[in-house]
């Protein structure tokens, strides 16, 4: 008997397709999983896909998968090629954040979405911000990246148009371990329009950005 249900007409039901969360599952549940959506053709994307478990899967099952070890996703069935857009882009306080910005960045790409990640542009040094800041106000949405005080999602919904998705990271130490400070700067913040979503969820933000899209476009 199966170890799970596949929710074929989530894509159709929610303008999300059902991803697979990889943590906690045994290698025998995700090689089940794996082979089911190869013999169906779905295209299907892994996320928090360990290197451990990875490197357990047998070579036919890794060769037919896009793996990416820094985010920790895989895609099946996904083309490579997106076209440039400006629905959205991801902005992080420091490059300690990146494996979650990728995270972000790959499901909006599997959804059919370019977004550029602007790094490294913490409020410590805020001229980087600065000189960054008319790019980022080119997107109609912007999913932002914070650990520590997350002080930079006041700053930036304070200097743009768009929406902020903010995602508290779990980047820090002593009061800020754990990413609870940065979520609390976030849900506190004086600057309105930002949105905030649990701590190091960068698969929520980027699908929060798809729905927020699908709203006023065709969804790819």
């Amino acid at each position: 008997m199966d170890s799970f249900i596949w929710d074929k007409d989530r894509k159709s039901r929610t303008g999300v397709a059902e991803a697979v969360l990889c943590s906690h599952k045994s290698s025998q549940d995700l090689q089940s999983i794996i082979r089911f959506n190869i013999e169906h053709t779905n295209r299907v994307l892994f996320t928090r896909l360990s290197a451990q478990q990875w490197e357990i899967l047998p070579a036919e099952l890794q060769q037919q998968l896009d793996y990416d070890k820094c985010s920790l996703t895989a895609m099946l069935n996904v083309a490579a090629t997106l076209a440039p857009s400006q629905e959205v882009c991801i902005v992080t306080a420091g490059t300690s954040d990146l494996a979650i910005a990728k995270e972000a960045q790959r499901t909006l790409a599997f959804n059919g979405y370019q977004a550029p990640i602007i790094a490294d542009v913490g409020v410590a040094g805020l001229w980087r911000l600065m000189d960054r800041i008319e790019d980022i106000r080119q997107y109609k949405i912007i999913i932002a990246l914070a650990g520590m005080e997350g002080a930079l999602f006041s700053v930036l919904a304070g200097l743009v148009r768009a929406p902020i998705i903010a995602v508290p990271t779990s980047v820090g130490y002593g009061v800020s371990a754990g990413g609870e400070l940065a979520l609390n700067s976030a849900l506190g913040s004086c600057s309105p329009g930002i949105l905030t979503v649990n701590i190091d969820n960068g698969f929520g933000a980027a699908n929060a950005a798809i729905k927020i899209i699908n709203q006023f476009t065709t969804s790819p």
